[in-house]
């Protein structure tokens, strides 16, 4: 991934918190037919190892899990805080015009050998920890106990676990860092009064990154 040295995102804990907070992620492999992509939600483990791993599963019918090559590394791409950002926000369209649009967004590349694991137990294990985590915004959170076991077993028998331990990981926080503080502040205040969840999403990262530019 090219990332300008303004965009580049080294803090661990920070990577790894938008990790857990982006629902999805697309696992990218080589197999003997050429690149294969697949979007899963994928769990990190941030104790298990020196940058962390990764937890998930495919379909069972998803030959990506039978024909990849073990010996070439694997790629989870998770993407989110992203926004458009209108020339009109600039304070500097005034001055000179010299103004385009651009996107910002949030972008982390994690890199490892994704291993499949044919193994209900393991399983089970991985499904009723992803269950839990996304289940606990809830007021009454269903549990994978609350179906029957036999319906269970034959739900797990249609899926492959994917454990992929991260040897490297790439961040890129592109959030116009390098334009002058007055344009950042009319973006954030454009992105505050456009009224998305979205938008005000992309705000709060372009305030938590101000905060630490003068901390």
């Amino acid at each position: 991934m090219y990332i300008p040295a303004a965009f580049r995102e080294e803090d661990l804990p920070t990577i790894h918190a938008e990790m857990r907070r982006i629902q999805l992620a697309t696992l990218v492999t080589l197999t003997t037919k050429g690149l294969v992509a697949t979007h899963l939600p994928l769990m990190l483990d941030s104790a298990a190892g020196e940058h962390g791993t990764l937890y998930g599963h495919v379909a069972r019918g998803n030959a990506q899990w039978r024909e990849s090559l073990p010996e070439v590394e694997a790629i989870a791409m998770f993407t989110a805080s992203d926004a458009y950002v209108s020339p009109s926000w600039y304070l500097s369209k005034q001055e000179t015009g010299k103004v385009v649009p651009t996107w910002m967004y949030a972008a982390i590349h994690a890199y490892g050998t994704a291993r499949f694991i044919d193994d209900p137990k393991w399983l089970r294990g991985v499904v009723t920890k992803l269950t839990d985590k996304h289940e606990a915004k809830f007021t009454e959170p269903w549990k994978v106990t609350d179906a029957p076991s036999t319906y269970v077993d034959a739900q797990l028998a249609r899926i492959v676990g994917v454990e992929i331990p991260i040897t490297r990981l790439e961040g890129k926080w592109k959030f116009d860092q390098r334009s002058s503080e007055a344009d950042r502040a009319g973006v954030i205040a454009g992105l505050d009064a456009s009224g998305t969840p979205e938008d005000a999403q992309a705000a709060d990262v372009m305030r938590s990154i101000e905060a630490r530019r003068k901390a």
